[in-house]
């Protein structure tokens, strides 16, 4: 997601029609860039009380120091309603196993409906919209290329569609 009222527009959405689980997933995702796979495994104990936590990501097999500092202590007060129901940070209404990568795509998705984002929101968008907006803020490809555990710069720039943008944005703006 490239606009910040997309964003907040989502959060709300999240918050109204989907509920705190589903808003504190998203928050974690855009705000990390963890992969939906990863996110999912998170369990109570993982995040309770913690600013800063390590996450052996499964694609790469590659530890992860993920910050939590920014969003602590929403991550707290979801965290402390959860550990007296479930040992899964995003548990599943279905015993005690955390929701699947297809629901949490549909909860994602029915949240941009209420809100008409219609850009195909997925359980991908998360770790795309985190990328985008380090980018914009930092502008340090080669840092989030490590971030986001990429083979090449080029790689990260394309993931995150910053390569088509800057493009355009250079087209528009020449002139001799």
């Amino acid at each position: 997601m490239r606009s910040l009222e997309k964003i907040e527009d989502m959060k709300w959405s999240l918050q109204k029609w989907c509920g705190q689980r589903d808003y504190i997933m998203f928050l974690i995702g855009i705000n990390t860039g963890l992969r939906v796979s990863d996110l999912l495994k998170l369990k109570v104990k993982h995040v309770k009380g913690k600013k800063k936590i390590t996450v052996r990501e499964g694609k790469t097999q590659k530890p992860r120091v993920i910050h939590l500092t920014n969003i602590y202590d929403e991550i707290q007060s979801f965290a402390e309603c959860q550990i007296k129901t479930s040992e899964w940070l995003f548990s599943s209404r279905k015993g005690n196993m955390p929701i699947s990568r297809i629901q949490a795509y549909r909860q994602l998705n029915k949240a941009a409906e209420m809100v008409d984002i219609n850009d195909g929101v997925g359980t991908h968008t998360m770790r795309k919209t985190f990328g985008y907006w380090h980018y914009k803020q930092f502008k340090d490809v080669a840092e989030l290329q490590m971030i986001l555990n990429h083979s090449h710069p080029e790689v990260t720039l394309k993931y995150i569609g910053i390569t088509d943008e800057q493009i355009e944005n250079n087209l528009n703006n020449f002139y001799l």
